[in-house]
């Protein structure tokens, strides 16, 4: 019988680290011996009450501000526990740089004002504080006359709508809050990848759907002036797509931009109008993806003729590059696998993605085929999950980055833990027929999430065999042969495991659906 874990919490007080650090720290925790949870999170209400919903918010951080730190680790011993706590304090405080002797030391910039004197050529800033926070300190960004990018989440919504219209006032642009992904002028930011420059400029509320299609534009041989990410608030009706349609009219007046993309999830009607709109008076080419939206019915005039709407992230991206005069170039060929031999209890489809867009999406097309998939994001809101961290129902599409599963565990784009134990708890169910996985690379993600993944499906394929089974492992790589990962190194390895590769999300989703056959 296993022993009980010993579960060690602390606040580090006044101290602010993003998510992504946060996130890395927990992680570092995770590789020590005999630690098996680690979560670090900044202590504000949401955050607190996460921690409650899995019984982690212990006495000893329950009065954290939002500018502290709450710790909670659980190892199966006191000095596993310690030993945890003494890397947590190391890593949090860093390392400070030591000068050269009597070097001038220079002193740090503490306000934006103070950056932007000593580098009056920047124009945008990127920010990362705490959400009760984040409002304020981007707004002294906007009336510096800089763009942001505001990485921060928990940030209330009508400081959004306020934080956005004081920009469009100014003409400056607030990318986010909570904008995990942006391109501008070729630098990545947040999490993103590397793609070659081009004509084709995208404004997306949806991180994962814009790392999708400016990959696919790379890899069908176009290129990205800019990729602008708003936040996935930004087309509620309370913000009513302000940075969509800023976005829109920047890369209409940018010289370099030929082509305009819009992705999004379904936007209120109000809003999709106004985004068409603002494509409209843009007058470039433009394509337009809603996931899982109806067409949006057009005028028969000049300006529709060059206006395309589609239903999936790859078509998005070859309906960019055919608008800007190219021919979208054949990639790699993706063989179309011998469909195993399944047992006749094996009835059900499980998607752990890393990305909610493409969980999204996935789950559009699989309506359209008549399945009922359910998701703890589902878009059919009868199809909630219940208890999506214990247990699938029938067909079910997970979105592992959602909060519900990485409180006390990185992000699944940089740890796979949680989704690895997932798939081992799918492998052992006799009614799992296929496990779908997205696997992201890029700047911010995993160094090798293929060579962590790998084990984890040869396991699985033998949990499955143990009981007289064969499981069908369908996947797709979202990155390119320029990140840092390398897109044939990670799809080889992944083929080396025993997956069936696609070329992209929709064609994953697509052999996942043939397979249920």
């Amino acid at each position: 019988m296993p022993s009980p874990l010993h579960t060690l919490a602390f606040v580090q007080t006044n101290q602010y680290k993003d998510s992504v650090a946060l996130m890395r720290v927990a992680q570092g925790l995770l590789a020590l011996p005999d630690v098996v949870n680690a979560t670090l999170q900044l202590g504000n209400p949401a955050n607190k009450e996460i921690l409650r919903d899995v019984g982690l918010l212990r006495p000893e951080v329950a009065e954290a501000g939002p500018s502290d730190i709450m710790v909670v680790v659980q190892a199966h011993s006191v000095a596993a526990a310690e030993a945890a706590r003494a890397e947590a304090c190391a890593q949090l405080a860093g390392r400070a740089s030591v000068g050269a002797v009597g070097a001038a030391m220079e002193v740090p910039a503490t306000t934006l004002a103070m950056a932007q004197a000593r580098h009056p050529q920047a124009n945008l800033a990127q920010i990362s504080v705490p959400g009760p926070y984040a409002a304020a300190e981007a707004l002294k960004a906007v009336n510096l006359g800089l763009n942001v990018f505001l990485f921060s989440d928990n940030v209330p919504l009508a400081q959004e709508v306020a934080l956005k219209q004081a920009a469009e006032r100014q003409g400056v642009l607030v990318m986010g809050p909570d904008c995990g992904t942006a391109i501008v002028g070729g630098v990545p930011l947040g999490f993103a990848n590397q793609v070659r420059r081009g004509s084709i400029g995208l404004v997306a509320a949806s991180g994962t759907g814009l790392q999708e299609v400016t990959t696919q534009i790379h890899r069908m041989g176009g290129g990205i002036s800019h990729a602008i990410g708003t936040g996935s608030r930004d087309v509620l009706a309370a913000v009513g797509a302000i940075t969509m349609r800023q976005g829109i009219a920047l890369l209409a007046g940018d010289a370099g931009t030929r082509v305009i993309v819009v992705i999004c999830k379904p936007p209120a009607p109000e809003v999709a109008a106004q985004v068409m709109a603002a494509l409209r008076a843009a007058a470039k080419p433009a394509v337009v993806l809603f996931i899982g939206a109806a067409p949006t019915p057009l005028k028969a005039d000049r300006a529709a003729a060059t206006l395309r709407q589609v239903h999936t992230l790859v078509d998005c991206a070859a309906a960019a590059i055919r608008l800007a005069g190219q021919r979208p170039r054949p990639g790699a060929s993706y063989a179309l696998p011998t469909r195993p031999r399944f047992a006749q209890s094996q009835k059900y489809l499980r998607a752990l993605y890393s990305g909610g867009t493409f969980a999204a999406e996935a789950q559009a097309l699989w309506a359209a085929q008549g399945l009922k998939v359910w998701s703890n994001v589902a878009l059919d809101k009868a199809l909630a999950l219940p208890e999506p961290r214990k247990a699938s129902r029938e067909h079910s599409a997970l979105d592992l980055g959602d909060d519900a599963f990485t409180v006390g565990r990185p992000h699944p784009m940089i740890d796979q833990t949680t989704r690895i134990q997932r798939l081992l708890q799918e492998a052992a169910d006799p009614t799992t027929r296929v496990i779908l996985i997205d696997v992201v690379i890029g700047w911010g993600a995993h160094a090798d999430p293929a060579g962590e993944l790998a084990p984890a499906l040869q396991q699985a394929q033998r949990i499955a065999a143990n009981g007289g089974r064969r499981l069908g492992l369908v996947g797709f790589v979202c990155g390119t042969e320029q990140d840092p990962q390398g897109l044939a190194r990670q799809e080889a390895t992944l083929r080396g495991a025993g997956m069936a590769l696609a070329g992209n999300s929709a064609n994953a989703a697509w052999l996942a659906a043939q397979w249920l056959q």
